[in-house]
């Protein structure tokens, strides 16, 4: 079966990003065993490109293919988490106590699933495993930003590596779901998959014209899901002061207010400098919490230093095309 696949770097950039932003600049996989256990960390990073890269490189060839924009990817990113963190490694359904749901295996489980965790992972891989790698690849390479990357050939062997990762990574952890609690997640799978292909391509449309907010405010905007996840943890070591309905609620409300933020007050002028503080406030918010917590993990300041030199070299790259008067366009081959 033929396989192709271009431009290349386009699609080896999404497939180490996906990986590397969720995993090694949260400390969840430490880089440092590159250096003591080479052999170790290659087989670890391969397995997470072959369950998060593919899962971002499907996503976005759904995404041009379709014709759809942030609304369906977004979508499909919320099942990606749903199959990585409830089908594959079965975090939704980890006692209380143990890594890593520590206190949220407690605080809004009920019926065998820590609901509240699986609220707030399922948004995390939407939003920093999914969306923000797209975007921040889209953004280095505009010009084949509205390009299908795979054939169907290509979009075969990635889905057929991807699948047999998730099966994979669910017979080595165990401890999975009961058979009710497979069929469930399974729908609801199914649903978001149906919701994201009929969703239409202009749902979360910006503005045409100028954006009615700053660099700044759309940089702490892209701050505000890891800061209410921050909460909800927070609380949830504190059970009894604040239900975990409400923090369930809390959690949903923020990000839905920064959604609506977005659509409201962004325009199509000069969106990629928009995108781009946006996804800087993202990456900005780790960079903190690196710092503020996991500071103790090897290596982890090295990889946000990397990622700070990245935005740093992107920022430079919209700066040239902006005083060349080149556009990007607005959302490339996503609706806007």
């Amino acid at each position: 079966m033929r396989a192709l696949i271009r431009p290349r770097v386009p699609v080896l950039a999404l497939l180490l990003l996906a990986p590397t932003i969720p995993e090694l600049l949260t400390g969840s996989t430490p880089v440092s065993e590159l250096a003591y256990d080479p052999l170790q960390f290659a087989i670890s990073f391969a397995g997470i490109v072959g369950l998060y890269g593919t899962g971002a490189l499907l996503i976005r060839e759904f995404a041009v293919y379709f014709r759809k924009g942030w609304a369906s990817i977004l979508l499909l990113g919320a099942a990606y988490g749903i199959a990585e963190e409830g089908l594959a490694v079965h975090t939704f359904f980890e006692p209380a106590g143990r890594p890593p749901v520590g206190a949220l295996g407690a605080y809004g489980h009920a019926f065998g699933v820590n609901w509240l965790w699986a609220l707030g992972l399922t948004g995390f891989h939407a939003v920093y495993s999914i969306a923000l790698p797209i975007l921040l690849v889209g953004l280095f390479y505009p010009e084949v930003r509205s390009a299908r990357w795979l054939d169907r050939g290509a979009v075969a062997l990635v889905a057929s590596i991807y699948v047999f990762e998730v099966a994979l990574f669910s017979v080595v952890v165990g401890h999975g779901p009961t058979v009710a609690l497979l069929a469930l997640f399974l729908a609801i799978e199914v649903a978001l998959i149906g919701l994201a292909y009929r969703a239409p391509p202009d749902l979360l449309s910006v503005q045409r014209g100028a954006s009615r907010i700053g660099s700044w405010g759309l940089a702490f905007s892209g701050t505000a899901f890891l800061a209410v996840w921050v909460f909800v943890e927070a609380v949830a070591n504190a059970p009894g002061r604040f239900p975990a309905v409400a923090a369930g609620a809390v959690l949903v409300a923020v990000s839905g207010g920064v959604i609506a933020l977005i659509v409201r007050r962004v325009g199509t002028q000069r969106l990629a400098r928009s995108e781009f503080s946006f996804a800087a406030g993202m990456l900005g918010a780790l960079f903190v919490w690196d710092l503020l917590v996991e500071v103790a993990v090897p290596g982890v300041l090295g990889v946000a230093a990397l990622f700070a030199a990245l935005l740093y070299l992107l920022h430079r790259r919209l700066r040239g095309r902006e005083r060349a008067g080149v556009s990007p366009g607005a959302l490339g081959g996503f609706a806007t």
